[in-house]
């Protein structure tokens, strides 16, 4: 996903997907520009959020998909859930299987009980490229700002972030898949 911000270059993942022989697409948007230049967005997250996903889900639709994989990982899942929590007054956290009906899409979420810090391990292990990115707000959110009181939260209280995510998968939060025990009577 290419928002448009000047200097952003996807070609190390690109080379990675030819290396490896796996199709590559990128999606160039002009979300950046409309963000930053002509709304002038103070709090833009949100809306690039919504605007990226339309992107996606279309570009999804023109190459013939039906599934999209996102990338969230264990530590994403907490941080949704504290940020729901702190800001908006509600235990929710995104599911790891979500149908669109509007799209026919379903998006799936197959890294949910990966680590952060074992996925970097993973990139450092194998040398793969990342691009960094080149958003203005980037470090500087509501989301960072949890990423790193979840951290301290868990250097204070050794454990609670297994905790947290525990919750989350006990929490009976609307919209998502009944658990595999729960489902065999388990």
């Amino acid at each position: 996903m290419d928002l448009g911000f000047e200097g952003f270059d996807l070609s190390p993942i690109k080379a990675l997907c030819e290396a490896l022989n796996v199709p590559f697409t990128a999606v160039h948007t002009e979300i950046g520009k409309i963000l930053f230049e002509a709304r002038k967005e103070a709090n833009p997250c949100a809306l690039c959020a919504k605007m990226r996903k339309g992107a996606l889900n279309s570009a999804a639709k023109e190459l013939g998909c039906n599934k999209i994989a996102y990338a969230h990982h264990r530590d994403d899942l907490i941080e949704t859930m504290l940020l729901s929590l702190i800001f908006e007054g509600r235990f929710y956290s995104f599911s790891p299987v979500t149908y669109l009906d509007r799209t026919d899409l379903t998006l799936i979420r197959p890294m949910i009980y990966v680590t952060e810090a074992d996925v970097i391990g993973f990139k450092n292990k194998y040398q793969l490229p990342v691009c960094k990115n080149p958003c203005p707000v980037d470090g500087k959110t509501k989301r960072e700002y949890v990423k790193n009181l979840t951290k301290t939260l868990n250097q204070e209280n050794p454990g609670v972030k297994e905790r947290l995510f525990h919750a989350i998968i006990e929490g009976n939060i609307d919209g998502w898949p009944p658990r595999i025990e729960k489902r065999r009577g388990l």
